[in-house]
């Protein structure tokens, strides 16, 4: 199978078939727990309670499609989705699923189980309510793709402002407030590997490996030992990574800030260059190098060869 090539997929396949490649699994979990759900709500009644017909795979399957399309056509209020006036009515809505049918699944919706909510230890996960939906969509990124050589690391913001404690806000994002996700993708855009920013991660950092390194490490750990080649920004690139990723046979290109650890000390701030100099230094298979534009661009490779060796020391400045 070449790389990039999906199992299971041919010319032929329809979007829903691909949809279900990745969602079956998570559509059968929703079924299962907004059930749970609404038994556990009955159990709590005082009085006896007419029980409505449990929610089923067709059933959710519809619900999510009306849910789509509702993006696509936007109302004041979900009610007036099933309105009968003239001006609002959509008969589409009221002959795939009754309103109070979805108000229903919509009420009771639910992707894990109260009464195993985690205690909030040191070990407390944060997102323990969606940690099965993001464990099995990662599973099937991996599972039915085969990633391109060029990959890249990098941060999105998903738009949200619900009140979680791990939403973020940047003020220089286009989409200022959101949950950070960091992805692994490949040159077409497909993410291969995910991971929701929780909040400061003191478990991860040790004095060899910060946060950012550790992400990183997480985010590779399905390609390692392949040759794939990768680029991040200054956010995480630091020689320390390179030369871990490096050991796992991956290859690494990036910028980066020159003030991390085990960069060159004449690479910070002092180091006077004209327009279009360039100082290039080398650590065995790593490579160091600096470019004045408008102002310095520092950055970070061992993808190619260097061009000569030693202790990070400088090669050449070249106009």
């Amino acid at each position: 199978m070449k790389k990039g090539e999906a199992p299971h997929i041919n010319k032929d396949s329809s979007p829903l078939s691909v949809l279900m490649l990745f969602f079956t699994e998570i559509f059968h979990l929703l079924v299962e727990q907004t059930n749970v759900y609404y038994q556990q709500h009955l159990d709590r009644q005082a009085g006896p309670s007419r029980r409505l017909p449990d929610i089923t795979l067709p059933d959710m399957m519809t619900f999510i499609a009306l849910a789509l399309q509702m993006g696509h056509e936007l109302k004041d209020t979900l009610h007036d989705y099933w309105s009968r006036l003239r001006q609002l009515h959509n008969p589409f809505y009221g002959e795939t699923m009754t309103r109070d049918r979805f108000l229903h699944i919509l009420r009771f919706l639910h992707f894990a189980d109260n009464s195993q909510r985690p205690d909030e230890g040191e070990e407390y996960d944060r997102l323990w309510k969606l940690r099965t939906v993001f464990d099995k969509l990662n599973e099937a990124y991996a599972k039915f793709y085969n990633p391109s050589e060029h990959l890249a690391v990098d941060e999105v913001i998903v738009k949200f402002k619900g009140r979680v404690i791990f939403r973020q806000y940047i003020p220089k994002k286009r989409k200022r407030f959101g949950i950070k996700i960091y992805k692994l993708c490949d040159e077409s855009g497909y993410t291969y590997d995910m991971r929701v920013y929780l909040g400061r991660d003191s478990h991860s950092a040790t004095d060899d490996m910060t946060a950012t390194h550790a992400t990183v490490r997480h985010l590779t750990s399905r390609v390692q030992g392949l040759g794939h080649k990768i680029f991040m920004d200054n956010f995480f690139s630091s020689p320390r990574l390179f030369d871990d990723l490096d050991r796992r046979k991956i290859n690494s290109c990036g910028t980066v800030r020159p003030n991390r650890r085990d960069i060159p000390s004449d690479f910070g701030p002092k180091l006077k260059l004209k327009r279009g100099d360039v100082r290039v230094s080398t650590r065995g298979g790593l490579t160091a190098l600096v470019w004045k534009d408008r102002r310095e661009v520092y950055m970070l490779t061992n993808m190619d060869p260097p061009p000569a060796e030693g202790n990070f020391c400088d090669v050449t400045t070249a106009p």
